[in-house]
């Protein structure tokens, strides 16, 4: 019972691999009958028990301080966004994640369910996560603003000044061993640089939350977004190179 589990979880995860490389156009499906086979090219891995056993404790006092900027976030005014929003955006996840993945700001399905990456870049997210072994729940996911920005436009210096401070505390408290900055926005306002995601993706760079803080390693890549608006293999084999960099990093084994 226990082996016939551990190959539909590998179908299963087979299959999500299969689609996040399909970008969605052609889904291979797999069913019952393709179990054996499948499970001769799969390596099985146990990813979410290692994770569980692997990811520290949150003490109640870090949860309760985590909930506590949210709450703030949910209250703040201190730039024109807080006018404009439907919902405040504070980010959802464990608060012992490992990785915490952070993006440039909320879109509109964000903004009507006040819960961060749910539109089709979410969806996409999502299935990188899962590409990694990983569920949802075990990650942090958030945004350099808290607020939706009107029609998407890029977040202006004022709202980043405003609102940074919201996730550079959320990163302290969580301390992830790896960040991923989605995106351009993210990666250089995180990294305080003019660079390119071009020329920062692919390579580990330090993140220092705050003074006697240790470094934090962070990883840029492509927007989910991007990879909607760019379909092409390369760029969705290039996010895949960056994320098993990341797996390797903090030890967790590669599907």
């Amino acid at each position: 019972m226990e082996h016939q589990t551990d190959i539909n979880k590998a179908v299963r995860q087979h299959a999500e691999m299969a689609e996040y490389f399909s970008g969605g156009i052609t889904v291979k499906k797999f069913t019952a009958e393709h179990a054996e086979t499948t499970t001769k090219e799969i390596k099985l891995n146990p990813v979410n028990s290692e994770v569980s056993a692997l990811r520290k404790n949150a003490s109640l006092e870090t949860i309760k301080e985590i909930d506590g900027i949210a709450e703030e976030s949910r209250r703040c005014r201190k730039c024109d966004l807080g006018e404009l929003r439907t919902n405040a955006v504070p980010g959802e996840g464990s608060p012992s994640a490992r990785i915490m993945f952070v993006g440039e700001a909320p879109g509109a399905d964000e903004d009507a369910q006040g819960r961060p990456f749910v539109g089709r870049a979410g969806q996409l997210l999502d299935k990188i996560i899962a590409a990694c072994g990983l569920k949802r729940q075990d990650v942090w996911i958030g945004n350099i603003l808290k607020c939706r920005p009107p029609d998407n436009r890029d977040p202006r210096p004022e709202e980043i000044v405003a609102c940074l401070p919201f996730l550079q505390r959320q990163i302290e408290l969580i301390n992830p061993e790896v960040i991923v900055a989605l995106g351009a926005h993210a990666a250089k306002t995180l990294l305080d640089t003019p660079k390119s995601i071009g020329q920062l993706r692919g390579l580990f760079h330090d993140y220092v939350p705050g003074i006697g803080h240790r470094p934090i390693k962070l990883m840029p890549t492509f927007h989910p977004a991007y990879l909607l608006r760019n379909y092409s293999d390369e760029n969705r084999r290039k996010v895949w190179e960056d994320m098993k960099k990341v797996l390797t990093e903090i030890g967790l084994p590669i599907p």
